[in-house]
């Protein structure tokens, strides 16, 4: 048995919200949490409502003005940030396995990946906090000019439930870095992680009322942070009708700046000459299969040379029965589980519709048997797929992946327009000036080349085109995205 390996119930749930540095409301019992990969009770959550997140921001306020947070030093912010990530880091598998427990990710993933990354954010930009403060300006040589550096305040974070420490390590981690407190409402589908992590900044030094943690749904919870006129940006990643609704309500209830990172539906583009068909195959797999396809970068969307398609389908048959599901705290876990039956049965839904009009299922189909109550739909290939079909259009999330033959590059390079999503896109190509043009052609936020997954380079950062949202996670554009500017023209003798 891997280290790794646990029971549900050695695990320690924590509980209410986190206001202040420190529990409250742990005794209200209102949202029942379920766990993805067996539908049984994991813990309660309290539902957040409007008084208990003006009590956050007002935790939040005091927090600042009692600590100097953004006044302090950057330096000194800084540190408290690092001393938090390596405190993170002692508690890697605690947290690995209460990530596991209580979302999608499949233990040994979550370790090696999500805790991992989440780690590497927060001290990318605790890296930061004393690294960007403003510019001088050219100005005529009896005046200064330059532009200071702020942090907003107060932040508003909603995160979701796929990847649920590392949505909340690019949100928090530039907010707090640049001086700011934070309102965090994770998803009520996986809160428990992100108040472990809440828990430990306080063990690191950071005051009282930086971060808060607020349980609840959004309409509810979610609303409220949007529409708090002390909260002075928002910060979202989630769907696109989600994103519509939350910049309609901020444009009602008082404009302030916004980041969404919102729905995808990601084209992986295949030219006819590649180097290795089953390393293509493998990026295909890991694109729409990953996290289940629970993903907003999902690289649901093949569109394959006509000349290759058999041969590269093939492989990414040979490698999607290979996956198996199963429990996510069992370390050889390798596929995961839908992250409720409501979604698992939206995902069927959209398949019978795409069947319905016209398409076919080249493989796969349906749910896994024998997963007891556990939600666990087969990789499935869709292909004969009209130009309008609800397959290539909506973004399904989950393990689904829509085949499109081309003859040409032009013709492939329009294949991978979506009318509405612009967040990601693969293009596979030993041709380098292919590449490239592919690269200017297709409308994205984020094209990787020979490859479909993020890296571990927080310097690069994410965001997407259309509705696909807008402002940038990660890098140097994520840190400046929580600072407003100041302009400053001093006329001296």
């Amino acid at each position: 048995m891997s280290s790794l390996d646990f029971l549900p119930h050695e695990i320690r749930i924590p509980s209410g919200h986190f206001i202040g540095g420190k529990a409250v409301g742990a005794t209200n019992e209102d949202i029942q949490v379920l766990r993805p990969s067996d539908g049984l009770p994991l813990g309660w959550l309290p539902a957040g409502d409007e008084a208990v997140v003006a009590q956050a921001v007002d935790a939040a306020s005091d927090g600042l003005k009692a600590s100097g947070w953004a006044t302090v030093a950057p330096r000194e912010r800084g540190r408290v940030i690092r001393r938090w990530a390596d405190l993170l880091e002692a508690n890697i598998v605690p947290l690995a396995q209460l990530e596991a427990l209580g979302s999608t990710r499949p233990v040994t993933e979550a370790f090696n990946g999500d805790v991992r990354s989440t780690i590497e954010a927060i001290r990318f930009f605790g890296e930061y906090a004393d690294k960007l403060g403003g510019d001088i300006a050219a100005t005529r040589s009896k005046s200064l000019g330059f532009v200071a550096s702020e942090p907003y305040g107060i932040v508003g974070a909603i995160a979701p439930w796929n990847f649920p420490l590392s949505m909340m390590s690019w949100k928090i981690g530039p907010a707090l870095a640049a001086g700011n407190a934070v309102v965090l409402k994770p998803s009520e589908l996986t809160p428990f992680s992100t108040v472990r992590v809440a828990e430990l900044a306080i063990e690191a030094g950071m005051p009282a009322g930086i971060l808060n943690i607020v349980h609840g749904y959004g309409q509810d919870a979610g609303s409220a942070i949007v529409r708090h006129p002390d909260i002075a940006k928002v910060s979202f990643t989630g769907s696109t009708r989600t994103g519509a609704a939350i910049m309609s309500e901020i444009a009602a209830t008082g404009i302030k700046p916004m980041t969404l990172e919102l729905g995808g539906k990601s084209p992986q583009l295949v030219f006819e000459h590649v180097d290795d068909i089953r390393h293509t195959a493998d990026c295909i797999v890991r694109g729409f299969c990953g996290n289940a396809g629970q993903a907003c970068i999902a690289g649901s969307r093949l569109i394959v040379h006509e000349r290759i398609a058999e041969p590269l389908i093939d492989a990414i048959i040979e490698m999607i029965d290979r996956l198996a599901p199963g429990l996510t705290w069992a370390s050889d876990t390798k596929f995961s589980p839908i992250i409720s039956r409501k979604q698992a049965d939206r995902i069927d839904a959209i398949v019978q519709q795409s069947l319905s009009k016209g398409a076919e299922v080249r493989h796969g189909g349906g749910f896994f048997a024998d997963t007891g109550e556990g939600a666990y739909y087969r990789p499935t290939l869709l292909h004969r797929l009209e130009a309008e079909n609800p397959a290539l259009i909506e973004e399904i999330f989950g393990p689904v992946l829509t085949i499109q033959t081309f003859r040409d590059e032009e013709e492939g390079i329009a294949l991978a327009a979506h009318p509405i999503y612009g967040l990601a896109a693969g293009v596979h190509t030993s041709n380098l000036s292919q590449a490239m043009r592919a690269m200017r052609g297709i409308a994205a936020g984020t094209v990787w080349i020979n490859r479909f997954i993020r890296s571990g380079d927080m310097v690069i950062p994410t965001g997407g085109y259309g509705q696909s949202g807008f402002g940038k996670d990660l890098g140097r554009q994520a840190f400046e995205g929580n600072l407003r500017h100041k302009s400053v023209l001093i006329d001296f003798d």
